[in-house]
């Protein structure tokens, strides 16, 4: 038989109330995104409103816990002073730039997380579906299949880390990527800059721009597409494949390091979020399905 607290709550209302409270938090903090989603300053204000607003969320929920599970009630009065408080803590730290930024990759990893699950309840049958059948039966051929990788604006770095472990039998973090990409794009602006361009103006990217471009990719969870790709390829001196649904088998980079490519697979439609890339493993089943047949 469940319990109550002095105010009737039982634990599943409390359990009810907490997660529709997270759902209004969340639909709160959509509305504000929307609000600043073209303005830089406003973004940044915007991290630390919403890392604010969690915080204070979390605590309040503690305490809300901690008075059930001792049968007391926790009052108005009491949680506005937590609230309080709390803000007076936050804007006496003083947060370093570093932390900062893991604060916001934990942010951003949240949200996307988030996003995931809505995306999974989706049609089945969709181009979702039809792009992995595609995909997998192009690597049924070299006898791979498909290797999961987390949607969390890491997935290139993380399935080629993958390649490289499987393949090269050399451990190299998703950060150390990053830096030699952003280093190498940086060494070498004039074989990128011609294919770079500002979204707003359609020009090609200043030097300046250049570097804010290379500072994201180094200290922010920004998505790698093909230029990222052609950067890990030489920066790594491998070859790297990369198998998608249409088009040709697979687009080549780095072939001229003559060595065996580290092979991933490029979605268009795994999630709504955005492109996504997914490494690759030895298809063992296949191998069964060859011996007995």
């Amino acid at each position: 038989m469940l319990t109550e607290d002095n105010n009737g709550l039982d634990r599943l209302s409390l359990e009810n109330k907490h997660r529709k409270e997270k759902k209004e938090l969340q639909a709160q903090i959509q509305a504000l995104k929307k609000a600043a989603k073209n303005d830089k300053t406003k973004k940044k204000e915007l991290t630390a409103e919403i890392a604010r607003l969690e915080t204070e969320q979390d605590i309040r929920h503690k305490h809300e816990i901690e008075n059930f599970r001792s049968g007391q009630s926790i009052s108005s009065d009491i949680s506005e002073q937590i609230e309080e408080n709390n803000e007076k803590d936050i804007s006496k730290n003083k947060i370093s730039k570093a932390q900062k930024r893991r604060d916001k990759k934990i942010q951003q990893e949240r949200e996307r997380e988030e996003q995931i699950k809505q995306q999974e309840k989706e049609n089945l049958h969709g181009p979702r579906n039809t792009e992995i059948q595609a995909i997998t039966a192009k690597l049924k051929k070299r006898n791979l299949k498909i290797f999961p990788i987390p949607s969390d604006g890491d997935c290139l770095y993380k399935a080629v880390a993958h390649q490289l472990t499987i393949k090269k039998q050399c451990s190299i973090s998703v950060d150390e990527l990053r830096r030699k990409v952003s280093t190498y794009i940086s060494n070498n602006k004039d074989d990128f800059l011609p294919f770079m361009s500002n979204p707003e103006t359609c020009e090609m990217l200043t030097n300046e721009e250049l570097n804010e471009y290379c500072d994201k990719i180094l200290n922010t969870k920004t998505w790698g597409g093909q230029l990222e790709i052609r950067a890990l390829s030489s920066s790594l001196k491998c070859p790297i494949s990369v198998i998608q649904a249409t088009g040709p088998d697979s687009i080549e980079q780095g072939t001229e390091f003559g060595d065996d490519p580290l092979i991933i697979a490029y979605h268009r439609h795994m999630y709504s979020l955005g492109e996504h890339y997914n490494s690759t493993c030895v298809d063992d089943d296949s191998d069964v399905e060859d011996r007995s047949n």
